[in-house]
C-alpha cells in the first residue's frame, strides 16, 4: 500500500512525495481519498503562502474538500466497516473548550483543521480521520458530490445564520461556489426570490441555471438601482455577501429590507472595511457572520440524496491527481471560467 502526496512547495509550485501511510488509533478511520474540491483557500495559499496569519512553512500538503473510501478501521469504530463510502468533515476538535461545550465547536479554540497550517490537508492516497467526523454516503450520493458536501456546508450556515424563511427575498453577492451554494440553501429553505450579482458571466449563468431568480451583472447595472425596482423599494429580507469585496460589503446595508438580516461570509484581503451602519440602524437591521459550519454534514448530504439540493451541477472541471499542478495553475489563471474544479485522486 503506497501513499503518494501532492505538497506545495513554495508558492505556484507542486511536488509528489511518497509518505507513509497512516497509522490509525482505535477511534480512527484510514481513508483512501477519491475525490477532492479545490477551495478559494487552497488556491490562496498556492500563490501567496498565506491567509493572514496562517503561513505555509516549508512543503504542504494542501485540500480539505474531501471523500473517499473506508480502508481500514481502528479496533474501537462501530458505525463504520472497510469499502463504506465518507464525506471528510475537515475540523479535528478538543471538545473541552468553552465553544465545544457549549456547542459552537466551529469555533474550537484548539481546532486542527486540513490544509490550515500547521495542519496537512487531504491531496494524497490516504489519510487517517476520526470515526465521528466520517460521514458514509448514501448509494445515490456520487463520492464528487461527498466531496463538495463540505462547502454546501458552509452555505447551509449562512442562511441559517440569516434565518432564511418561506417566502422571503434572498440577495447573494458573489456566484462563485460559496455564493452557489448559499442560493441553494437559500432555495430549500423555502426562499421565493434568490438575486444573484456577480460580475463574471458565466458564473451569473450557472446561477440562473441553479435556480436564481434573476441575475445582476454589477459591471453593467447599478446594483442598489436594480434590487430596489425588483424588490418595488423593499429591499431583501437576508443579505449573504460571499464575494470579500469592500464595495459589496457595503451595498448589503442599501439593499437590505427593514429589519432584515446581513450575513457576512466572504473576507475581505483587508482586515478592515467601511460600512454605512447608520444605514443599518435606521433600518434596524442585523449583521451576523459565519466561521465554517457545525452540526450541518448530516443536514448536506440529506439534502443532496433527497435531490433537494444540486451541488454536482457546480463543478466545471475535474483534473486528474498526477496533474495537480497544472489544474492549479488553470484555476489561478482562468477566474472567470472555473466555478469549482475537483481532483480525481483514485
Amino acid at each position: 500500500m503506497k501513499n503518494k502526496a501532492a505538497f506545495m512547495s513554495g508558492t505556484n509550485n507542486m511536488i509528489f512525495k511518497d509518505i507513509p501511510v497512516p497509522e490509525i488509533a482505535p477511534h480512527e478511520v484510514l481513508v483512501e481519498i477519491d475525490v477532492v474540491g479545490i477551495c478559494g483557500s487552497d488556491g490562496h495559499y498556492y500563490e501567496h503562502g498565506n491567509i493572514g496569519d496562517f503561513v505555509v512553512q516549508g512543503d504542504f500538503i494542501l485540500g480539505h474538500e474531501s471523500a473517499g473510501f473506508v480502508a481500514a478501521v481502528g479496533s474501537d469504530v462501530t458505525s463504520l466497516k472497510v469499502g463504506d463510502r465518507v464525506a471528510l468533515e475537515p475540523g479535528v476538535v478538543c471538545g473541552k473548550c468553552e465553544q465545544c461545550l457549549s456547542g459552537k465547536y466551529n469555533l474550537c479554540e484548539h481546532v486542527e483543521f486540513f490544509a490550515t497550517p500547521p495542519y496537512h490537508g487531504v491531496f494524497a492516497n490516504y489519510v487517517k480521520h476520526p470515526e465521528n467526523l466520517c460521514f458514509k454516503l448514501p448509494e445515490n450520493v456520487s463520492n464528487m458530490e461527498g466531496a463538495l458536501v463540505e462547502p454546501l456546508a458552509v452555505g447551509l450556515h449562512a442562511a441559517s445564520q440569516g434565518d432564511v424563511k418561506l417566502g422571503d427575498t434572498v440577495v447573494v453577492f458573489g456566484a462563485g461556489c460559496i455564493g452557489l451554494v448559499s442560493m441553494l440553501a437559500s432555495k430549500a429553505r423555502g426562499a421565493s426570490k434568490v438575486y444573484v450579482v456577480d460580475i463574471i458571466d458565466k458564473r451569473l449563468e450557472f446561477a440562473k441555471k441553479l435556480g436564481a431568480t434573476e441575475v445582476i451583472n454589477a459591471k453593467n447595472e447599478d446594483v442598489i438601482a436594480k434590487i430596489d425596482a425588483l424588490t418595488e423599494g423593499k429591499g431583501a429580507h437576508v443579505v449573504i455577501e460571499t464575494a470579500g469585496s469592500p464595495i459589496t460589503i457595503g451595498q448589503s446595508a442599501s439593499v437590505l429590507r427593514k429589519a432584515g438580516t446581513v450575513v457576512l461570509v466572504g473576507m475581505t484581503i483587508k482586515p478592515e472595511t467601511n460600512y454605512d451602519f447608520m444605514k443599518l440602524m435606521s433600518k434596524e437591521g442585523t449583521i451576523k457572520t459565519i466561521f465554517r459550519y457545525r452540526n450541518l454534514y448530516p443536514v448536506a448530504i440529506n439534502a443532496i440524496s433527497s435531490g433537494t439540493i444540486d451541488v454536482k451541477s457546480i463543478v466545471t472541471h475535474e483534473f486528474d491527481f498526477e496533474n495537480i499542478k497544472e489544474a492549479f495553475d488553470f484555476v489561478a489563471e482562468n477566474p472567470t471560467d472555473v466555478v469549482k474544479a475537483v481532483i480525481k485522486i483514485k
